[in-house]
């Protein structure tokens, strides 16, 4: 700094202070907002003119910067931004410095010259934020620049600066506070920059935009600005283009000026500005507008070196907050090329319900982690075993022998789910589920009720349901409970090199088939007439574990076969929930006329069920209708579970035929052993196989 002396005096620039909710806000942009639009945006920060001596000249900037509606903090002045945000780090490095300076000097330029900085003074407190985001690592490299019009001469101090109490009474000093807050006050936001008006004894603030009058009536003109320097002999970088503003306009006429650098402390609510400086300043005349002046203002780093700075937040954020946005990065990242339209806010606040906690249930749970999904429930009755860990992914060898007999399964999943993803909502359910062809004994009805409700409490506050259970007749009540509820449902099986993935249809009872929907069989079934896990049966789901072997009782198949079937599943789910009918989307079979334009929904087709053939490494989509005697999701089953509720249930787990019987599946077996067969000998069926 120059010394306390007339002539050539410097000024203090500002120095930069983010506050760590500005990253955070940036980071959000960039990722939900910006993507890779480099473009120039608009952004806002603030300085104050009150700090006590000792502290530098600021320029702040918190997650606001962003909301131009968000109006500066009490008693602190606007500063206009332009954010240039880079894609990359060689972009960042690259980019061309005095282009983006000169461009937003000029903008200052035009500003005063046209007299728009006159009306509105806050247009001379500009800034330029160049900046490259690694939101991989959480680093943030960035540049500030506080640009500034410079005179061919230079301005100079005609005398030493002086406090305000050398120059002006204690009188006056309280005058002009009082009229700086009435000033202030009868504005929208705090100005900046204003005049003050000496009338023999009497101190007046009022507008720049008033400068000429004054000056045209001979009235004494004092220039003042707020002074976030507090340094003793040198004024803050605002002063600058302030300066410029004047001499463009008055400096021909005034030749030299007073300017008051305003420093309102206020302690203790008494407002002291004793501390503030008068200078006189001779000013060179600026109003040549042929060109732009000369623009300066790059802020110097932490070694006082022009260049860059880095941020590193990675170890002072939160670490949940930070998995958080970890984990949503690569889903935002698909929106920025490859898939635009993508819901991902309708993912992330659905609650998933898994009824199974075993191979499928765990690579199911994983997968939906990797989709953002952040409320999982799992069910399940079962204990982790020392067979389990190798392939149910969310268990480890010592949740085999911490509890006698194994840790309980849904416990130990939702526990380890918070240890992959602290953010997720995980829980676990301890939870027999009644079935068919499970008689419930007189001693046993009161448990059954109570595991029942639990589960329809559990189906009712959930919006997708995953059958991943082992038998058959397992996924019979969630199956039920869910179309009575108009749940999405996916369904998964296994078998040794087979596997099944289906969403069961969104029945609409009261909404039958247009003539155009029933017409060919080979159209595109309606999401609300697709068939469920039963409709292909033609009897009741009954006890499949009684009188087997082993290797018959438990689900034997090959080691990837689950995690391919819960990929899909999961795939399956997103995409439902990106088409526009939701769970009512046709179903896709992706063949000849029954393949559907893809661009119903952003990730492409929608299918109704994937069976796959891992021996052949083949994959099907067929989809099926409702099964009007459907033993699961039929109108007279569903009707009955919701008028008579745990009596019906009771029914049917303890009666084998009281389903068939219920739905007509009985008669429509009776029928058809009554129907007429002909008879033929041997020698005619013989002859009409050599025909064919």
């Amino acid at each position: 700094m120059a010394e306390n002396s007339a002539g050539t005096f410097q000024f203090v620039p500002f120095n930069s202070f983010l506050d760590g909710g500005f990253w955070h806000k940036l980071a959000y942009k960039k990722l939900n907002v910006y993507a890779l639009d480099d473009s120039v945006k608009s952004i806002q920060a603030s300085y104050y003119n009150g700090d006590p001596p000792g502290m530098p000249c600021r320029m702040s900037l918190d997650h606001t910067a962003f909301d131009e509606d968000t109006k500066p903090p009490t008693r602190c002045f606007r500063a206009r931004g332009s954010l240039f945000n880079t894609n990359t780090l060689d972009g960042f490095k690259e980019i061309d410095k005095k282009t983006i300076l000169d461009k937003i000097g000029t903008e200052i330029w035009e500003s005063v010259t046209s007299g728009q900085a006159v009306e509105d003074p806050s247009l001379l407190s500009r800034f330029l934020l160049l900046t490259f985001s690694d939101l991989k690592k959480y680093h943030f490299y960035y540049w500030f620049a506080f640009p500034c019009l410079c005179p061919a001469e230079d301005f100079s101090l005609l005398k030493k600066p002086r406090i305000l109490s050398d120059v002006y009474s204690q009188a006056q000093i309280s005058q002009l506070v009082e009229n700086y807050n009435t000033f202030q006050a009868s504005l929208t936001e705090s100005v900046g920059y204003f005049i003050i008006i000496q009338d023999g004894d009497q101190l007046f603030i009022d507008k720049v935009c008033n400068t000429q009058k004054h000056i045209d009536n001979g009235t004494k003109v004092v220039f003042g600005f707020a002074d976030p320097s507090t340094m003793e002999s040198h004024p803050g970088w605002p002063l600058r283009n302030y300066l410029a503003l004047i001499s463009h306009h008055w400096g021909a006429r005034l030749g030299d000026v007073e300017v008051v650098c305003f420093r309102y402390l206020s302690r203790s609510g008494v407002h002291d500005i004793n501390h503030s400086l008068l200078l006189n300043v001779k000013i060179s005349s600026m109003a040549d507008t042929s060109a732009c002046p000369k623009c300066v203002g790059w802020e110097k780093n932490e070694r006082q070196k022009l260049g860059p700075r880095l941020v590193n937040l990675s170890s002072s954020m939160d670490p949940v907050r930070l998995s958080e946005s970890a984990v949503d990065l690569n889903l935002k990242l698909m929106r920025w090329r490859l898939l635009p339209n993508l819901d991902l806010d309708t993912v992330s606040q659905t609650k998933c319900l898994l009824l199974g906690a075993g191979t499928l249930g765990c690579n199911v749970a994983r997968c939906l982690l990797g989709w953002g999904v952040r409320n999982i429930t799992l069910v399940d009755n079962g204990r982790v075993s020392y067979s389990n860990p190798v392939r149910q992914t969310l268990f480890v060898f010592d949740d085999c022998k911490k509890t006698a007999g194994g840790c309980l399964k849904a416990e130990a999943a939702a526990e380890s789910l918070k240890k992959i993803f602290p953010g997720v909502n995980s829980e676990g359910v301890s939870l027999s589920i009644p079935m068919p062809g499970h008689a419930v004994s007189e001693s046993a009805i009161k448990q059954t009720r109570e595991d029942v409700e639990r589960l329809d409490a559990l189906v009712a506050s959930h919006d997708a349901i995953f059958l991943l259970l082992d038998t058959r007749e397992s996924r019979w009540l969630p199956t039920v409970m869910a179309a009575a509820k108009k749940k999405i449902v996916i369904c998964s099986a296994l078998g040794f090199d087979t596997f099944l993935v289906m969403r069961h249809g969104y029945q609409s009872y009261d909404q039958p088939e247009t003539s155009q929907q029933k017409a060919p069989l080979s159209k595109i079934i309606p999401g609300n007439h697709l068939g469920c896990y039963f409709c292909n049966d033609v009897v009741a789901p009954g006890n499949s574990t009684r009188d087997r072997t082993l290797d018959q009782q438990c689900t034997v198949s090959r080691p990837g076969m689950s995690y391919i079937a819960s990929a899909l599943a999961v795939e399956l789910l997103v995409s439902v929930l990106q088409h526009p009918d939701r769970g009512c989307a046709p179903g896709d079979t992706g063949q000849g006329d029954d393949f559907l334009d893809a661009d119903s929904c952003p990730l492409g087709l929608v299918p109704h069920q994937l069976r796959g053939f891992l021996s052949r490494f083949q994959q099907i989509m067929p989809a099926s209708r409702a099964f009007d005697k459907c033993t699961a999701c039929s109108k007279m089953v569903v009707e009955q579970y919701k008028s008579s509720g745990f009596d019906f249930l009771l029914n049917a787990f303890n009666e084998p035929n009281f389903l068939e019987d219920l739905t007509g599946l009985t008669q429509m077996h009776q029928e058809t052993a009554d129907a007429e067969v002909w008879d033929y000998d041997d020698e005619e069926e013989f002859s009409s196989m050599d025909s064919s």
